[in-house]
């Protein structure tokens, strides 16, 4: 078993909810992590007649960076034409119910601690004592509860790889959709662009259509390769489908039209890419909604810890007067290259000091997700991530910042970090990223009362 992280639970005023104690005693009883395969899960979903097979259908989306956001545009665009939608992603940020939400007419709902507590317990007491990890208990308790809430479609965000991923039990969905791969948990996914791409690529079934966001060269002959063996064609952005910035418009365009939409509402130009990776997906499952729809969609998609500006809270109390906080929760080299691009054009339009907050776990590349920050970031100031047994420790994150070209020093907490930056340090107010793990994310917006809903 490999283990993985224990995630935040609940919000700190929660810790003795019912469902609270249940995600206590469940990551304490249970193999916590994943053990990559798919027979545990089969034989604990047969124990509940197989809910897998009874959801709404289902966009499967896989991918290394922009999952998240894709599947939140897909529910959005599909709300905002008032359709029903069940969504699954992980991990959570703050509290556990983040990762299911039940679809109601028109704007789902993230699900309530008794029902989540409820499905958590009866999928134990079914699979009784054989193996099963924290991940694929939390997935059976998503599936049950989907499938037995009436819904128009499911989106279903996988949570590691694709291949042996939980979900990826359920029947051929309508289409599986992949974001952009890079590097990224290497332990389980193997050392190569081309293996990692193998794995994600395993989400692709003889009966889905398959959309992916724009690969390097070798990510997409292992797309094409599944998609030929899986008897369907890869509808490949880029190629296939464009989407793109156009004079402050969302411009999507493929075989069947173009659209000129408005742009998304999260920041940065990799989210039209993810946006135009959900469009794509809709369309080639043939439910894609009016452009109006979208466009209310687009502008209407919200998702934390992605380029998230933090308002007045407890934690930004801290800050000096006027600087502006972000917060990001990417963490590998592909993203430190999206999240620098973006900083980049902030700097462009509104010139402030760059600090970087960070903190990163030993799993990950810090020098590749550091160096797009070269030139452009001040200093990097490194933190623990707080409660993580795998938290990279402050003095060796900020060594691998020097060795990418950065400034940088430890301190032992964001608050403390933050208040370092008072008393006239910088010229002008900084512009503040914390970034570098969700699971500092989640942290961050714990300390500053900002509960995802």
């Amino acid at each position: 078993m490999s283990a993985i992280a224990r995630p935040l639970v609940e919000p700190p005023h929660e810790p003795d909810s019912r469902l609270g104690r249940i995600l206590t005693r469940l990551q304490l009883t249970i193999p916590f992590g994943f053990e990559m395969g798919l027979e545990r899960v089969r034989k604990l979903c047969a124990k509940l007649g197989n809910p897998q097979d009874q959801l709404p259908p289902v966009i499967h989306i896989a991918g290394t960076n922009g999952k998240g956001s894709t599947s939140t545009f897909t529910r959005t665009m599909l709300e905002t034409a008032g359709k029903r939608v069940h969504t699954f992603t992980s991990p959570h940020l703050v509290r556990f119910n983040e990762r299911i939400r039940l679809g109601a007419l028109g704007s789902g709902v993230l699900a309530d601690d008794d029902t989540i507590a409820d499905a958590l317990e009866e999928a134990e007491r079914a699979n009784g004592d054989e193996p099963v990890t924290y991940f694929e208990l939390g997935t059976v308790a998503a599936f049950l509860l989907f499938s037995r809430s009436p819904a128009d479609y499911t989106v279903l965000e996988v949570g590691l790889g694709g291949r042996l991923d939980a979900t990826n039990v359920i029947p051929p969905p309508l289409v599986a959709a992949i974001t952009p791969i890079s590097l990224d948990h290497e332990t389980f996914l193997g050392e190569t662009l081309t293996a990692i791409a193998g794995e994600k690529a395993g989400i692709i079934k003889r009966g889905s259509k398959v959309v992916a966001a724009p690969q390097v060269d070798e990510v997409l002959g292992v797309l094409e390769r599944a998609a030929a063996r899986a008897g369907t064609a890869l509808q490949l952005g880029g190629r296939d489908w464009t989407a793109g910035a156009e004079n402050g418009r969302l411009v999507f365009q493929d075989e069947n039209g173009l659209m000129d939409l408005v742009p998304p509402r999260l920041l940065g130009h990799h989210q039209y890419t993810n946006a135009g990776t959900a469009i794509a997906a809709l369309r080639a499952a043939g439910i894609a909604p009016h452009p109006e729809a979208i466009s209310r969609g687009l502008a209407a998609t919200e998702w934390p810890a992605r380029m998230q500006r933090l308002g007045h809270g407890p934690l930004t109390g801290h800050a000096p007067a006027g600087a502006e906080l972000w917060l990001d929760g990417g963490h590998n080299p592909g993203a430190g290259e999206v999240i620098a691009h973006v900083v980049g054009d902030l700097e462009e339009r509104v010139p402030r000091p760059l600090v970087l907050i960070a903190g990163m776990l030993t799993t990950k590349d810090p020098i590749g997700f550091f160096r797009p920050f070269a030139g452009l970031a001040r200093q990097v100031i490194a933190v623990p991530v707080p409660d993580h047994p795998k938290g990279r420790p402050p003095a060796e994150l900020a060594e691998a910042a020097r060795a990418a070209g950065l400034a940088a020093e430890p301190m032992a907490s964001v608050e403390a970090a933050l208040a370092s930056l008072n008393g006239g340090r910088f010229e002008a107010p900084p512009r503040v990223l914390i970034c570098g793990s969700l699971y500092l994310a989640g942290h961050v917006l714990g300390l500053n009362r900002q509960f995802p809903s």
